[in-house]
């Protein structure tokens, strides 16, 4: 089996690396220039952790909620970066957007007992307005709530949904266990709920509560929400459960607010296309991330990631065909404002996005890149797949991620990166997040598989 395995490897590069030796005879050996190009980047990303290193300053800033002074020194920061890296240009887009703040009061305890819970405001939520002192509900999910609605008025509803285990890829999760995170106060509200408090969405089983956008509607009353630690959520589960505790009242408290809009910013960086710089490939992330941890993966390893690429380029002596622009986007947690910019800047510059690339997965290790393009670009972008077998890339296929570069309409191809999900749901929007959980191997990979994947575009075009 193993030498099947082998064989039919072995038969896929060849046959594969024929590719452009059939378009014209130079191409075979520019095919092993690039070859030769590709396993010196991987190397490069590998030895220097150019990435891994800025990744280190950026958390050591703490985390970047829009509307923070922290964001700010980080913008400024990377302005700064760019700048010195020798790039065509560097520029920045300035738009605002909601301006939500925690506070310092979170806390959800019972009246009549020592037992403790760990909760956070989820983001966006409305304070409590002072102590609300009240009784719990638990439902099962949104089909219980129904069953249940009579029984909801006055009372704080526990949404106690298990983030599903019985899938490969955590992403599949995400959805349903997100649901209860951003409908769950309207959902709730309407039949007269005072509170909403969710089991996070999380895959691991610790008590570190993960936070996230939540939405409202204008014509339901706004309601706080919060999320409790998974441990927490079961110990309440189990709380309720004991006769003895079916009449407790518990004392639910946040300050969370929203303030004035705040300024925020996408940082740019590029090197212009030395044949075609009317031709832009994108390659991005979030520089903003939620206020708790250090938003380490989520999204500090996509925009060093996305700056690296510029760093590898320029290392490697590679003179790009075509544009590549590092766009370090604003305000994807809570607003999405920084994406909507660029993609209506996009729309009215004179320019061709021909492709975008966004990793906002994590920093883990490498898998694949999902597409969302024609068939015969997809088709095309697939050929090159042997060009990554070193840097851990298993796959390239039809799918659509990343909600910054989704907003450039009219792009050939908008392309995820796809590292390995397992452990993404442990530390996505918590204090689980900080640099010290990111490994630098896997991060770097990813950079490598990244530029490659840019270099390829930019040399052949879509």
């Amino acid at each position: 089996m193993k030498n099947q395995i082998c064989f039919l490897v072995f038969v896929l590069i060849i046959g594969t690396s024929g590719i452009f030796a059939q378009q014209n005879p130079q191409s075979a050996q520019k095919d092993k220039v690039l070859t030769g190009k590709f396993e010196e980047i991987t190397r490069f990303a590998l030895r220097d952790t150019f990435g891994y290193g800025l990744l280190r300053q950026v958390c050591s800033f703490g985390n970047r909620l829009s509307g923070s002074e922290t964001l700010v020194k980080v913008e400024d920061f990377f302005i700064e970066k760019l700048k010195s890296m020798g790039l065509d240009s560097v520029y920045t887009q300035s738009t605002t957007t909601n301006n939500w703040k925690r506070g310092s009061v979170g806390r959800f305890t019972p009246v009549q007992s020592d037992e403790k819970f760990t909760i956070a405001a989820v983001g966006g939520s409305v304070g409590t307005n002072g102590v609300i002192k009240t009784k719990v509900i638990e439902v099962a999910g949104f089909d219980d709530l129904e069953a249940k609605k009579d029984q909801v008025k006055g009372k704080i509803v526990f949404y106690n949904f298990a983030f599903p285990q019985d899938v490969y890829d955590s992403f599949e999760s995400y959805g349903p266990t997100g649901a209860y995170r951003w409908m769950g106060a309207i959902r709730a509200a309407k039949y007269g709920a005072v509170g909403v408090l969710i089991r996070s969405v999380a895959s691991n089983f610790d008590d570190v509560p993960h936070t996230g956008s939540l939405g409202y509607f204008d014509s339901i009353p706004k309601i706080p929400a919060a999320a409790l630690g998974v441990i927490s959520a079961v110990k309440l589960s189990k709380f309720l459960s004991d006769p003895k505790n079916h009449n407790s009242d518990f004392e639910f408290e946040m300050d969370c607010r929203t303030e004035e809009p705040a300024t925020v910013r996408n940082i740019i960086g590029e090197i212009k296309g030395s044949e075609f710089p009317d031709e832009v490939i994108v390659v991005g992330g979030h520089i903003d991330s939620w206020d708790v941890g250090e938003g380490a993966h989520d999204d500090g390893a996509g925009i060093v990631q996305a700056v690296e690429t510029l760093h590898l380029i320029k290392k490697a002596g590679i003179k790009p065909k075509r544009t590549i622009r590092a766009v370090l986007f604003a305000n994807e947690e809570n607003g999405l404002a920084g994406g909507r910019f660029y993609g209506k800047s996009a729309a009215e510059e004179k320019v061709t996005h021909i492709a975008a690339i966004e990793s906002d997965r994590g920093g883990f290790s490498p898998r694949g890149f999902s597409v969302a393009s024609s068939p015969e670009v997809l088709g095309k972008i697939q050929a090159w797949l042997p060009y990554f077998l070193r840097t851990g890339i298993e796959w390239i296929q039809e799918g659509r991620d990343g909600a910054d570069v989704s907003q450039i309409k009219n792009c050939s191809a908008i392309i995820g990166f796809v590292p390995d999900s397992q452990r993404y749901f442990d530390i996505h929007h918590s204090a689980n997040d900080i640099f010290s959980a990111v490994n630098n191997r896997e991060l770097e990979l990813g950079s490598a598989a990244i530029t490659i994947l840019t270099v390829l575009i930019s040399e052949f075009g879509l």
